[in-house]
């Protein structure tokens, strides 16, 4: 490649890769660094493969030389893991660069050393763009679902490449400048937790199917239906394949094969976290975390059957009503999933600034990347109505379908803990949604003892202000009769 390159791609991953011939393949010069010599080869022999990325595509020996191959103002991508590896890909980086460059982190960074490393970069006259990218490696290759935060400069200097390397949904472009410094990489984190109730939940559903008895195929074929309805999602999608494949040793289902301990990165504790931080409850994406550390802890689980019992016991169910229950279980679960992680994000925009626009996540999130899903249109439409809307729970789009939804969720709940099935993501969604329906729940009573035992005050129906009761002096009722 003897002219220029429009952009330069650092870390040579399954992801930097597979985004290294997407952006080629879009008609960009590319030039690519990996302090690894095989990762550098790997992409060379990929490019090699595509004629549409070949000729635009060719791999730096070292920094200096990758920097050098540079149109300036010069354009970095960073594909490297969150976390000690971007500072020092930044640290490599910087004294190589000029004023006026930019840098992108499109890793799994969290939103907090976004903030930090923008302003370091500012103070250095470079600018700097926090991207969260979804889509895996097959979204990386072909279009994935681009999450951007950092100055408006900034991304209006990458947004041609951008837009030409995002998904499509329709005739809109799966990408969004979401507000400044850390805004993209955080809704790119609670799309991570969103995803993890997501996946919790279609497992706990395939749980009981399994409980009640229902065969590889007959599950295979329900996910496949389903996701030609409103439960249609890549994740129902992709479940209805895998529960087709088989081993080809054994013939065996492939699924029941695999070990039943999930791991995780750390975004879903990430979010989670920062809804604690921001005072936000989203149970479902802190249960969802919670089940996949507990799932990790196979021994226990073992020596813990043996002591204290198997406790799940067969499910007698008609298969048609069952079928139907979980449907909307599954609905009305994934319904408080978003809810929770998008008022998450509303939460944190008011909090930092941000010009998040929630409607533009619902556009944005609805190709290329994990959770994408047929609901996004009503999500798009709610808050494109209602910018100000508390809840996707009260939207117009979705309340009369989740009242009615909820039946089948208590039965599925009930049914599971009667024959002791665990499902705590889906009953934890139950109680998130009964809980925020309740007018009044008895958290009376909590700040009854907080007073009664710290002197935290009360705040007493029909009175203005906090007050402090002495307990001790109040009178009592004379108990029963």
């Amino acid at each position: 490649m003897s002219e220029s390159a429009d952009i330069g791609v650092v870390g040579l991953g399954v992801m930097g890769r597979s985004l290294a011939l997407n952006i080629a393949s879009r008609g960009f010069r590319v030039t690519a660094y990996d302090r690894d010599d095989a990762a550098r080869q790997r992409l060379a022999a990929a490019a090699r493969e595509r004629e549409d990325a070949d000729r635009r595509l060719a791999a730096a020996p070292d920094l200096a030389a990758f920097v050098g191959a540079l149109k300036q103002p010069r354009t970095v991508l960073m594909m490297v893991p969150a976390g000690a590896p971007v500072d020092e890909g930044l640290a490599s980086l910087r004294p190589l660069l000029a004023s006026g460059d930019a840098v992108i982190d499109g890793g799994n960074s969290h939103y907090r050393d976004t903030i930090r490393r923008a302003q370091d970069m500012a103070d250095g006259g470079l600018m700097f763009l926090g991207l969260g990218v979804s889509g895996g490696e097959a979204g990386a290759l072909t279009g994935p679902s681009l999450m951007a935060g950092g100055t408006r400069a900034a991304f209006a200097r990458v947004k041609p490449l951008l837009s030409a390397i995002a998904a499509r949904a329709g005739e809109r472009v799966c990408l969004a400048w979401l507000g400044e410094d850390g805004a993209g990489h955080f809704v790119k984190t609670v799309h991570n937790g969103i995803e993890y109730a997501d996946m919790q939940a279609i497992a706990e559903v395939y749980g009981l199917m399994r409980g009640a008895g229902l065969d590889h195929a007959r599950m295979a074929e329900t996910f496949e239906t389903w996701n030609r309805g409103e439960l249609e999602s890549y994740l129902v999608e992709i479940t209805a394949d895998i529960l087709t494949r088989l081993d080809t040793a054994s013939g065996q289902p492939l699924v029941d094969l695999i070990q039943d301990r999930a791991a995780q990165k750390g975004t879903g504790q990430w979010a989670s976290v920062a809804a604690l931080e921001l005072g936000v409850p989203a149970p479902s994406i802190a249960e969802a975390v919670f089940a996949r550390t507990l799932s990790a802890r196979k021994p226990e689980r073992i020596a813990a059957e043996t002591a204290l019992g198997v406790a799940a016991s067969p499910i007698q169910a008609e298969p048609k009503a069952l079928i139907a229950d979980l449907h909307d279980a599954l609905l009305a679960t994934r319904l408080a999933g978003y809810a929770q992680g998008l008022a998450l994000i509303d939460a944190a925009r008011r909090e930092h600034g941000w010009q998040t626009d929630l409607s533009t996540i619902g556009t944005i999130w609805q190709g290329g990347c994990i959770i994408r899903a047929r609901l996004l249109d009503g999500i798009r439409t709610a808050y494109g109505r209602d910018p100000g809307l508390a809840n996707l729970l009260m939207a117009d789009e979705f309340r009369s379908r989740l009242v009615t939804a909820l039946a089948a969720l208590r039965r599925i709940v009930a049914l599971a803990a009667n024959h002791g099935q665990p499902m705590p993501l889906l009953a934890t969604s139950l109680a998130y949604i009964e809980a925020y329906r309740t007018a009044r729940l008895p958290a009376n009573l909590i700040q009854a003892q907080r007073d009664y035992f710290g002197a935290h005050t009360v705040e007493l129906a029909g009175r203005a202000g906090n007050t402090h009761i002495d307990w001790a002096a109040a009178p009592k009722h004379k108990g029963p009769g």
